[in-house]
């Protein structure tokens, strides 16, 4: 998949197959509206092609309005989105800055110059509760109007439903903020995960709890920064550690903002998944890890972030954590 930030490149597509949406988690409801369009693009001798937008519009508007209470939650990072969407067979995405410029097009301008001109909409599938340009004016019927006039098709996919449900980012974020992480994974069609590069942290896991994590190097993390304020999910998760070998590795995770003991020290306000592997590859050694890529799948929640009161309160609960954690894992263990 080609990825491109904003329209003005020489190399993007000329005759596309086009949807538009913020794509957070890219759940079944998107996997079913890609499919369709690959199939429409294929059809057509055309590029598939998604239109997506950094920052989400109500994170902009948010910012804009000084109002952060109606920032959405975020599912995944801009790198997940991205993999998912390339895991789709999409042949080409475009990441439009969401900005002053853009929220006041109208939607007449929005089609002209950004779906024709630049990207050259042939066919546009968007969902039954699409709307866009300045003040959510336009709507599918505006959009297929301007289609017969502007030359392309415009095609409407209802909502996607499991058991009744309908999928939406909405109810993927309901169920990672409640804990529901097995209803998280019905709706996105496998197991919530964040990925990352490895990166440098306060190295506090490794002065605690030596005999309790029965490692010497006590409980070593490994740590992803999720780039979004907002994270969907936070506390203490059971997890799967994918791509430090060739076997998911068990572990024990903190996604949030770290609660310390020091009240001035949040890690500067930065969400990070700090993951404690309960198995560690002796290939890699003390530091093997930093810089790589990894994938770490949440699969079920123990409890929410506790600021414990002692060092001693502290590496108790992390202990618990890995003993609670070894117990649901041997639980899975097939008889």
């Amino acid at each position: 998949m080609r990825t491109f930030l904003g329209v003005h490149h020489r190399t993007l597509a000329r005759t596309t197959a086009l949807t538009i949406g913020n794509f957070d988690g890219v759940h079944r409801g998107h996997q079913a509206i890609l499919a369709l369009l690959r199939n429409e693009a294929n059809s057509r001798g055309l590029q598939s092609c998604v239109l997506t937008f950094e920052p989400h519009p109500k994170d902009y508007f948010a910012k804009a309005l000084n109002k952060p209470q109606i920032a959405p939650a975020r599912i995944g990072t801009l790198r997940d989105k991205l993999t998912d969407l390339a895991s789709n067979h999409i042949d080409q995405t475009v990441i439009l800055p969401f900005t002053a410029a853009l929220a006041a097009r109208s939607p007449r301008d929005f089609v002209s110059q950004v779906l024709v001109k630049a990207l050259g909409a042939r066919y546009v599938l968007v969902g039954d509760d699409f709307r866009f340009g300045k003040q959510r004016a336009g709507d599918y019927a505006l959009l297929d109007t301007l289609g017969k006039e502007m030359g392309f098709e415009v095609a409407r996919m209802n909502s996607y439903e499991v058991h009744g449900l309908r999928v939406s980012s909405s109810e993927v974020r309901a169920a990672l903020q409640e804990g529901r992480m097995q209803d998280a994974a019905r709706l996105l069609g496998r197991p919530y995960a964040i990925s990352g590069h490895v990166i440098h942290g306060r190295r506090l896991g490794r002065q605690l709890g030596e005999s309790a994590s029965g490692q010497g190097d006590g409980f070593r993390t490994l740590n992803l920064h999720f780039k979004h304020w907002k994270p969907a999910a936070s506390g203490i998760f059971i997890v799967y550690v994918h791509g430090l070998t060739h076997r998911p590795l068990p572990g024990v995770a903190n996604l949030g903002i770290r609660p310390s003991l020091d009240p001035s020290d949040l890690n500067g306000g930065r969400v990070l998944l700090e993951t404690h592997c309960l198995e560690w590859p002796e290939t890699l050694g003390t530091e093997g890890a930093y810089g790589k890529v990894i994938r770490v799948e949440l699969l079920e929640k123990l409890h929410d972030e506790v600021r414990y009161p002692s060092i001693s309160a502290l590496t108790a609960g992390i202990a618990q954590d890995c003993e609670d954690a070894r117990a649901w894992f041997a639980r899975q263990a097939p008889a």
